[in-house]
């Protein structure tokens, strides 16, 4: 249906976009958007929506708002659902009421989604309620972007020191020695607290706290730039009380994940929850089959194993796409006894509903081997789905003791084209602290892109990874694991990256 959605993207923490935000983007044909704290939004869309950057950012405007104005109309009238996603809300200072007053003249149905606007969560990022019974009960949202050149001001700087309210002014950061000598000019007391918040509920969230006679050249001293908030009321002395974002151990530190975009997800959660900053830098990708023929016939005889061996989540699934292709279910296991490398293949194996009869303590072959003979399988007939190219040890063990076993192919690895100049940029100017690597392959392929030279003279990026053979894969191009799971899981690796920056490693 032809419509354009107006949508406050929010302040830049991706868990603060709203349901209904979400739902829009992703049945929009056309996403019109701005300069976005975090790109992240634009992974909601569909795939084959149309997605226009229109860039406005600091008074650089790719394009002009009267241009954006016709770009909506022109959108709509051609019969097509638009999402305009902006930043923050759309009626707090972005100049949504304008567009919809274009929207309305033009005779194009439009509604309005509101976004969680960073006036209210950056303060709360950074332990400032907006209002408190012991301090104020009401609060102001000004633009510190007026002229400081203007002859006269249009707010009532008078109005504002006398209030009592807690204020809050938008994009104050280049003006800021204006907005503090006007509000102590118009009676303000300088000791008054103040704060700056700097990309407010972000990994790179960063707070100042001063008063308003000393917050300009403090700012000025720790290179305080936009895009900040500027925070002004007794509320700022709450600050160091009631802080939590701040103290997240890895706020602000760069970590590069390597898994493959299908795996990504879990470990970039457990980071990003703890403040990271993820680079997702996928080094292999996960490829079907050209030929999947040969995993359908073993499908159609499953009853000639004893056990089926999964090593891997991508197995698991990989798999059972080939048994809902031959449209059967779990019953084709009937009378087999599974194992799973690992807590999260076993996991997989559940949501098919089936239980694993074997997991190892330790996650690698070599105790699948183990726990495998123990149980008998060296008498046994053995199917193992795994990836082409994988570790030979557990088949070659398993047939060394006896075991009848198959090696059946269900996915392909493939390396992945990624340019790497963004982490090489990054890497040099000392934003990343952690690579991560949970495989061997994803230490040779990030290293076929990225010289290990690079890394080794930036000095300040760490290693991390799951598992001695990944380890081992690393000593190669120089590097001992300055960070090693305990577990060959991804939880336990991102609490292994999260003991370390505690210091606790």
């Amino acid at each position: 249906m032809s419509k354009v959605y107006l949508l406050g993207a929010g302040p830049g923490d991706p868990g603060l976009l709203t349901l209904r935000a979400r739902d829009i983007l992703a049945r929009a044909d056309v996403v019109v958007y701005d300069y976005l704290a975090n790109k992240a939004f634009l992974d909601f869309c569909r795939p084959d929506a149309e997605i226009l950057y229109v860039g406005k950012k600091g008074g650089d405007h790719t394009l002009p708002q009267d241009k954006i104005n016709d770009l909506l109309v022109e959108k709509a009238k051609a019969g097509k659902m638009v999402a305009r996603l902006k930043g923050g809300d759309p009626y707090v200072f972005g100049r949504g009421g304008e567009e919809a007053e274009e929207l309305v003249a033009a005779g194009c149905p439009f509604e309005v989604v509101p976004g969680v606007t960073s006036a209210v969560a950056a303060p709360a990022y950074a332990g400032i309620p907006i209002t408190h019974r012991s301090f104020c009960s009401s609060v102001s949202f000004i633009t510190g972007h007026e002229d400081p050149t203007k002859s006269e001001s249009s707010l009532n700087w008078e109005a504002f020191a006398a209030s009592g309210s807690t204020l809050v002014f938008f994009m104050g950061v280049k003006n800021l020695p204006h907005i503090t000598e006007n509000l102590m000019r118009a009676g303000m007391d300088g000791a008054t607290p103040a704060a700056l918040v700097r990309w407010g509920t972000t990994c790179h969230h960063k707070s100042l706290v001063a008063t308003v006679a000393t917050i300009s050249e403090e700012a000025a001293r720790q290179g305080f730039a936009p895009p900040s908030l500027f925070v002004v009321g007794g509320v700022v002395s709450l600050h160091d009380t009631l802080s939590w974002y701040e103290k997240r151990p890895l706020l602000g530190k760069g970590v590069v994940v390597t898994r493959s975009r299908e795996q990504a997800s879990d470990l970039v959660r457990l980071l990003a929850e703890e403040g990271a900053c993820c680079y997702e830098f996928p080094t292999i990708e996960i490829a079907p089959l050209a030929d999947a023929d040969p995993v359908r016939e073993a499908i159609g005889r499953l009853y000639n194993y004893d056990w089926v061996v999964f090593t891997s989540v991508n197995g698991v699934k990989c798999f059972f796409d080939e048994v809902a292709t031959m449209e059967l279910d779990a019953r084709v296991f009937a009378g087999i006894r599974l194992a799973a490398i690992g807590p999260a293949t076993a996991a997989e194996l559940a949501r098919h509903g089936l239980r694993a009869d074997f997991v190892p303590e330790r996650f690698v072959a070599e105790s699948v081997v183990e726990g495998l003979l123990a149980l008998g399988v060296a008498k046994g007939r053995v199917l193992i789905p795994r990836a082409r190219q994988a570790r030979e040890l557990l088949p070659e063990k398993l047939t060394e003791a006896g075991a009848d076993v198959t090696v059946l192919p269900v996915y392909d690895t493939r390396s992945v084209d990624q340019d790497p100049d963004e982490i090489i940029e990054a890497i040099k100017a000392g934003t990343i602290h952690y690579l991560t690597f949970a495989s061997s392959s994803t230490v040779k392929n990030f290293f076929a892109r990225i010289s290990p030279e690079i890394v080794k003279a930036a000095g300040t990026v760490k290693t991390a990874c799951i598992g001695p053979i990944t380890a081992a894969t690393l000593a190669e191009y120089g590097f001992t694991p300055d960070v090693t799971a305990a577990a060959y899981t991804v939880p336990a690796l991102a609490e292994a990256i999260i003991a370390d920056a505690k210091g606790k490693s």
